[in-house]
């Protein structure tokens, strides 16, 4: 929940110096549904009981997922930031058996406290790449407290890159695109010429 509420303040932050946000909502995402699958994929192997080999694999097969529809929507700004994100989590949590490793601070300070159900992060006795694990922590008593890390703070980035390259002031006129459009279509003085003579 951390890292979605990250990624709605990055894709509102625009609006705090008052631009407009009407170009992002008109972007069209390619494959959306994919996005909608991985987050519920990855709510079933953290809320539900399911064998260890199976949790592992549907947590591998949420970032799959995500992968695709990064893949499709690679021309936007600022996604490639966001996939850069995701594979980190994924490649670290693919050589890690499944579960993304935490620093034993973080976790204290966020105040989570392991069970025996399958945790998508948790503290590992000989973590791969630790440091791409969970280190930092967003502690209690704020809301929403909880271990985030590398990953998860480009997704964040990448996320507010795509919401202000495709934001503009209020004011502004169109956008460029628009603007060319705009002008290739209008009269020039030739043609009022022309439609005089005739």
């Amino acid at each position: 929940m951390l890292v979605i509420a990250g990624c709605l303040v990055a894709l509102l932050s625009p609006l705090l110096v008052g631009r407009s946000l009407g170009d992002l909502l008109r972007i069209r995402l390619h494959a959306l549904p994919l996005v909608w699958a991985a987050l519920l994929t990855q709510v079933v192997v953290v809320e539900a009981p399911l064998p260890h080999a199976v949790a592992v694999a549907t947590h591998l097969a949420s970032y799959l997922l995500a992968a695709v529809f990064l893949w499709r929507n690679r021309h936007l700004r600022g996604l490639p930031v966001v996939a850069l994100g995701a594979a980190c989590n994924g490649v670290t949590i693919a050589l890690n058996g499944g579960t993304l490793p935490a620093s034993a601070d973080a976790v204290r300070r966020a105040g989570i406290s392991a069970d025996e159900a399958f945790l998508n992060s948790a503290v590992l006795p000989h973590p791969v790449l630790p440091w791409l694990g969970d280190v930092f922590a967003w502690p209690q008593p704020l809301p929403l407290a909880n271990v985030f890390s590398v990953g998860d703070v480009l997704i964040v980035l990448g996320v507010g890159l795509v919401a202000w390259s495709a934001s503009r002031p209020r004011h502004a006129g169109p956008a460029p695109a628009a603007a060319g459009r705009a002008a290739s279509e209008a009269p020039t003085v030739s043609d009022a010429r022309d439609g005089e003579s005739r």
